[in-house]
């Protein structure tokens, strides 16, 4: 009796618009009263940064602190107040934005190629940084590049020794197989 008071119960709660948990969809956090809970104070944040995905959190927490080490760079270098600040929230978007950018997309690149977009990134992001110091061009470029490399270098060593967590998995050739089923033909 009390299984088909419960078929009919859940029947009636799918009628009533509640949220079904079986098919990926999670419902409003309740305490032992049975009422909704209020998030508040730190235990709210706490709940609400395991909301965020770290490939989204990562490249903006990085951003920010590249945009804050550019305000830092140019406000050594002379720049006070407005202009350094410009800079520093230029550097934050755009260095932010190019992380977002790859770390979207890295689960479809290749380990190569990944580790070349975050050198890329890197490298670009500190030449320009290093230009804003009053350096020449050739010389900010070629810290950049350095810096790159060395990025480069880093990545795919994280990227290499850690194969069983890529998207992809190993990227070791896959033994041929031969199928059973086909008919193999003779000449």
């Amino acid at each position: 009796m009390d299984r088909i008071a419960r078929r009919h119960g859940a029947r009636a709660a799918r009628s009533h618009g509640t949220v079904e948990t079986e098919h990926g969809a999670t419902t409003q956090a309740t305490d032992r009263t049975g009422a909704p809970r209020r998030s508040t104070g730190r235990a709210g944040m706490a709940g609400m940064a395991g909301r965020i995905p770290a490939k989204v959190s990562l490249p903006i927490i990085t951003a920010l602190a590249f945009g804050l080490f550019t305000i830092f760079r140019t406000h050594t270098d002379g720049t006070k107040g407005g202009p350094a600040m410009l800079y520093g929230l230029a550097a934050f978007v755009v260095s932010g934005a190019l992380g977002l950018i790859v770390a979207h997309f890295q689960s479809s690149m290749l380990t190569e190629t990944r580790a070349i977009a975050y050198g890329v990134v890197f490298g670009g992001s500190l030449g320009w940084c290093y230009s804003l110091g009053g350096e020449a061009v050739l010389k900010s470029c070629a810290f950049g590049f350095t810096m790159g490399a060395a990025m480069f270098v880093v990545a795919l060593y994280v990227f290499r020794t850690h194969r069983v967590r890529e998207p992809h998995g190993e990227h070791r050739p896959h033994k041929t197989r031969r199928s059973h089923n086909l008919p193999v033909a003779t000449h």
